[in-house]
């Protein structure tokens, strides 16, 4: 039982160490052929962890095997069009202009009421109200509206706007987070100077602190969930 556990411990760190290299891609962005190699790496982790008789070394060897044609993939397709298409394949549009192309549906074997399913779920209700409908060669759908049917962005209405930037936490269950507080560039005076300011004297009383994208600073104390928020000038 011993010799289970550690062979399964050894692979399960394979394995997540193999899938870190090979990418951070959801299942749902995965390309076919990364698909492939996702599903064969567990089947092959799979088979010493069951079978103690099937040496260990079985499973790895093909397991850094199959990362490095995935490696060897995925440089291809970064490099080559021509290599990306083979591999990958083509964007595919199924709507244009508000019409359905029959001929992508049935190449693709993809039915209508599928299509309009996807349509809704991205509240997409009119296909006259869309320009194109494009199907991903990851398998997701984009879909770009007509002008007349898009969001009004501040551009069109000629607002003006100021740059933001992105949320740091600063603090995280009573612990200061140095990284963030580095990456908006702030310091740990700076920051107690702004939780004096708010009545807090130490960091620990304070369960999460972040900045927004604006540079407001919000913080929520432990226990008693009571929520604050300020300028973080």
């Amino acid at each position: 039982m011993l010799i289970s556990f550690v062979r399964t411990l050894i692979l399960y760190g394979l394995v997540v160490l193999v899938t870190r290299v090979m990418g951070k891609r959801q299942i749902s962005q995965l390309q076919p052929f990364e698909l492939v190699v996702a599903i064969m790496l567990s089947e092959l982790a799979t088979i010493p962890m069951q079978n103690t008789s099937v040496p260990l070394v079985s499973g790895i060897i093909p397991i850094f095997t199959l990362m490095l044609i995935q490696i060897t993939f995925s440089y291809l397709s970064l490099k080559s069009e021509l290599a990306r298409k083979v591999i990958c394949g083509s964007p595919s549009i199924l709507i244009e202009n508000g019409k359905i192309v029959e001929e992508e549906l049935t190449k693709l074997r993809l039915s209508l009421s599928d299509l309009m399913e996807i349509l809704r779920i991205k509240n997409y209700y009119n296909i006259d109200d869309i320009a194109y409908a494009i199907l991903e060669t990851s398998g997701e759908i984009s879909v770009i509206p007509k002008a007349p049917k898009r969001p009004v962005t501040p551009e069109d209405l000629n607002l003006p706007t100021s740059k933001e930037g992105l949320p740091y936490a600063m603090i995280m269950d009573g612990k200061i987070d140095y990284e963030g507080l580095a990456k908006s560039n702030r310091s740990v005076s700076w920051l107690n100077k702004e939780l004096k300011k708010r009545g807090i004297k130490d960091p620990q009383d304070v369960f999460f602190a972040f900045i927004d994208s604006k540079g407001q600073l919000y913080l929520q104390l432990k226990s008693t969930g009571q929520e604050e928020g300020g300028s973080s000038k």
